[in-house]
């Protein structure tokens, strides 16, 4: 039923919630799952030549070698159960990059941890989980970390 399963992680321990119910469903389903991080670079606002423009490359380079060596240490704990999985790294809007890389791996299920915000924080912060749920044409896991 779910042969591929996308999990958007974002390196915190409240997306990590969602791990326990994943693995559940990927034994259950023998489903490969895909974790994934989207990075949103900051804007870059200084003068393109400026040496800053040096440090800042520098620093997305940092971001994404963080980012897939926490994924790849993911992985390494689900192959060692016996669940296949692989990681992606994606750079750009965190909705965007999530629906582009369900539909590019043709993710049956996106399983992710909602932070549980609510009234004005939802609305100053914007959701991921509202809006994936708005943009998606699958099903959709969705548990609310505390």
């Amino acid at each position: 039923m779910y042969a591929t399963i996308l999990v958007p992680l974002d390196g915190s321990k409240r997306a990590e919630l969602i791990l326990p119910h994943v693995e559940k469903l990927a034994r259950s389903h023998k489903s490969r799952l895909i974790l994934l991080q989207v990075l949103e670079p900051p804007p870059l606002v200084t003068d393109a030549t400026a040496p800053y423009a040096v440090q800042y490359g520098q620093d997305l380079e940092q971001l994404k070698k963080r980012a897939e060596n926490y994924l790849a240490g993911l992985a390494g704990e689900f192959q060692e159960k016996k669940i296949q999985a692989r990681t992606r790294v994606e750079n750009g809007q965190v909705v965007d990059a999530i629906i582009n890389a369900a539909q590019r791996d043709e993710a049956d299920l996106i399983a992710l941890a909602s932070h549980g915000r609510s009234g004005l924080s939802r609305v100053f912060y914007g959701s991921v989980a509202a809006g994936v749920l708005h943009h998606i044409d699958r099903p959709l896991l969705l548990i609310r970390s505390n």
